[in-house]
This record gives structure tokens, C-alpha cells and sequence, in this order.
């Protein structure tokens, strides 16, 4: 797993148009699909594709896709 591929998988997560704008910088709370749907579906597709195990209060800790990326990365 690298930051790369973390990013990508994060931004099939959502729709086409807001992911097209999705990259590691990228806060992902301000965007407009971001819910609790969103972070359930963010939290599976962790697990599924990259075998973590990430919580709520993983995703509260994060503030980017990037700083998300180190959370899953040291799990």
C-alpha cells in the first residue's frame, strides 16, 4: 500500500465528480458526500482492500486523505 493507491481507493468511495478532486491534501470531512455513510463505506473499503482495521476515532484523528493514509499505515 502507498499513499498513491490509498488516495485512489479513497476516491472511488464517492461519486465521480467529487472524486475527481480528491488527492492527499484533500480534507475529507469538508466534502460535499462526506457522512456517516461515507466513513462506514471508508472504514469496510480499508478493511477489504488493504486488511485494516480502522475506527471512528481513526477517522475523527485524521484531517486528510494523507493523514489518513499514516493512521491506516500504522495499523
Amino acid at each position: 500500500m502507498d499513499l498513491t493507491e490509498f488516495t485512489r481507493k479513497f476516491a472511488e468511495c464517492f461519486s465521480q465528480a467529487e472524486a475527481e478532486t480528491i488527492n492527499p491534501e484533500t480534507e475529507f470531512r469538508k466534502l460535499e458526500e462526506w457522512g456517516s455513510m461515507m466513513a462506514l463505506i471508508v472504514i469496510a473499503m480499508v478493511d477489504s482492500d488493504f486488511g485494516k482495521t480502522i475506527t471512528a476515532e481513526d477517522l475523527k484523528n485524521g484531517t486528510t486523505v494523507g493523514s489518513l493514509y499514516e493512521i491506516v499505515k500504522t495499523k
